[in-house]
């Protein structure tokens, strides 16, 4: 694994809230590959380069980003909801984000898919795949600001030591 000279280590199953946030910058930096590539490379077949950094990206979201909503929606939504009442609102608009953001997954993999295995896409289809790769992209900040300002902030403030060493613990499960 590179070592990058005054990058934060990644947080580990004893902090669940640090791991989730990790996961975020990963999904920032892998959905900013699905925008900039067709972005850039919509008039023509994608680079091995390209073709190689949208599979990455595809495959973290097929595993990692479904890990990350399973972590969320299994271990932490289900006990904030038991501990701060007040989280409700927040945690149903997170889940719907969710449920909008597998549905639009789906169909970017679907059409980089098509991209990769053809060497082209037609003009429609670049315009659908530019559209749900923005749509995914404000999807995810908006979702991102709400998790980390709000949601995790409130379960840090109510969840005890011993709830979020057992979140940890089924996060590290789920990495089995």
């Amino acid at each position: 694994m590179a070592i990058q000279i005054g990058a934060k280590p990644d947080s580990g199953f004893d902090d669940p809230i640090g791991m989730l946030k990790d996961c975020h910058r990963r999904i920032e930096s892998f959905l900013g590959i699905l925008c900039v590539v067709v972005g850039r490379a919509q008039d023509r077949k994608l680079t091995e380069e390209e073709h190689a950094a949208v599979q990455a990206a595809l495959k973290y979201f097929r595993t990692g980003g479904q890990r990350h909503t399973a972590d969320e929606e299994e271990s932490l939504f289900p006990r904030l909801r038991k501990s701060a009442a007040d989280s409700f609102e927040e945690i149903d608009r997170l889940e719907g984000d969710h449920h909008e953001a597998n549905d639009l997954h789906g169909s970017v993999e679907r059409l980089y898919s098509n991209w990769i295995g053809s060497g082209e896409l037609g003009s429609g289809e670049i315009q659908q795949l530019l559209s749900q790769t923005a749509r995914l992209k404000q999807l995810y900040s908006d979702h991102i600001q709400v998790e980390e300002t709000i949601v995790f902030a409130r379960a840090i403030e109510v969840l005890d030591s011993r709830t979020i060493a057992t979140i940890g613990t089924e996060f590290r499960f789920r990495r089995k």
